[in-house]
């Protein structure tokens, strides 16, 4: 006689991949935090904007057509072969020495004067976001952040329970007057501020640069009021047409922690990011991060440390750079010749993405079955906002594709908020 679990197997499947059913109250047993855990907008839209047919203009995807694989294939052998027992066995939980110090070289070249002792590698950027969360964040307290801000590290935060409080933004970035007003209101509210969250350089996702002027004077207002300024800084070495200003950790060694990859500059895949955190933080900050993963990839260290000693990886930043500003150039042409009056999109200076603003009676987060259908991906807005705000807006981003998939999304694109425009009757 079959048994019920039987009678679930259908062709293709084995039995123990059956699905059962859910346990009677699951969500009873989990955790109050992993009530609130939700897939990002962006990872729900990869299944389908990875299909071959669709131009995704969705995630932030680094295109590594300008790496030279027959290179990292040599650094990779080498490496197995001649230090082969180091590479693959257990590493320090603060990072390779080697590869710290050759981090501070990185990011001296945006100001900062750095010792490897206060370099802890972690395993990517975003790593590094869930160990400051972890050390700072009880539930109920509150996290500064751009309006709109980063999807991963709204995540974060967001599973360690944080109220997000968004900042105010414009053309050049965080308003410094709005940082005070929050700081003043969420205080007199009697929440507690733990940090401020912010991307200077070429943020995502809107693709705006923070002028020095303001890089100053946030600093000094967050000094005055005991908020540590946590800097992400994945684009900053990919500027188009000039330099980014000094990291703000060039001016604040005590308040700002700063947080680099190597996801945008060799290659995502390899996982491997960093924290630069003042002296007071360092020992939390790897008892963190040891307790998490040990100690993050010694090989995948080791492949890093030995391409930065042996390869010009200046000038492949600079390919990168020259390859994304030729995307970055294809959108705006595109986005100038199709997209309807009454848009308005950002001109990004180096970095991955474009933030458009559509009338406010346009809902891109109803739009983007209709946007699949035409064959091209976005990410609406409201995924970077930790209160639903921003349904008029999209960000699309411009770094993998080419620049004639480019041209031809952006033209799908166009056509799909025209017809909307013209159903809603909006001139």
């Amino acid at each position: 006689m079959n048994s019920g679990r039987d009678l679930r197997i259908v062709k293709g499947i084995t039995p123990d991949r059956v699905h059962i059913g859910e346990p009677e109250n699951l969500p009873e047993r989990f955790a109050q935090r992993a009530l609130g855990m939700k897939a990002s907008e962006i990872r729900s839209l990869f299944v389908v904007a990875s299909r071959p047919e669709i131009i995704s203009l969705a995630g932030g995807m680094p295109n590594l057509s300008a790496l030279p694989m027959e290179v990292m294939a040599s650094v990779t052998q080498k490496l197995i072969i001649e230090n082969g027992q180091e590479a693959l066995q257990y590493g320090s939980g603060q990072g390779h020495p080697k590869l710290r110090e050759q981090i501070c070289d990185v990011m001296a070249l945006e100001g900062i004067k750095a010792h490897p002792d206060d370099v802890i590698v972690t395993t990517g950027s975003q790593q590094a976001l869930d160990l400051i969360s972890r050390i700072f964040i009880n539930p109920g307290d509150v996290v500064l952040v751009e309006a709109p801000s980063y999807v991963g590290a709204l995540g974060t935060f967001k599973q360690y329970e944080a109220q997000v409080v968004h900042v105010q933004m414009d053309q050049d970035g965080l308003i410094p007057s709005a940082l005070s007003s929050a700081i003043k209101t969420t205080r007199a509210a009697g929440r507690k501020i733990k940090f401020l969250y912010l991307i200077p350089n070429y943020q995502n996702p809107t693709g705006v640069l923070l002028p020095a002027d303001r890089r100053t004077e946030i600093l000094e207002i967050c000094r005055a009021e005991d908020i540590f300024v946590v800097e992400d800084n994945p684009y900053g070495l990919l500027g188009f047409e000039k330099p980014s200003p000094n990291a703000m950790r060039a001016s604040d060694s005590e308040n700002v922690i700063y947080l680099g990859t190597f996801s945008k500059t060799i290659a995502p895949g390899l996982r491997v990011g960093w924290a630069l955190v003042p002296q007071s933080l360092k020992d939390k900050m790897v008892i963190a991060s040891e307790s998490s993963i040990l100690c993050p990839s010694n090989f995948t260290q080791l492949v890093i440390s030995s391409y930065l000693a042996n390869q010009p990886w200046r000038d492949q930043i600079t390919s990168f750079a020259k390859l994304y500003k030729e995307r970055r150039d294809a959108a705006l042409a595109a986005l100038e010749k199709y997209f309807p009056k009454g848009a308005t999109w950002t001109n990004p200076e180096g970095g991955f993405y474009i933030w458009i603003t559509l009338p406010p009676e346009i809902d891109t987060n109803a739009l983007v079955p209709k946007a699949i259908a035409a064959k091209v991906a976005y990410v609406p807005g409201t995924a970077f906002y930790a209160d639903g705000f921003g349904s008029w807006s999209m960000r699309i981003s411009y770094c993998l594709p080419t620049p004639e998939r480019i041209a031809e999304g952006i033209k799908a694109l166009a056509g799909v908020i025209k017809t909307e425009m013209e159903q809603r009757q909006i001139n």
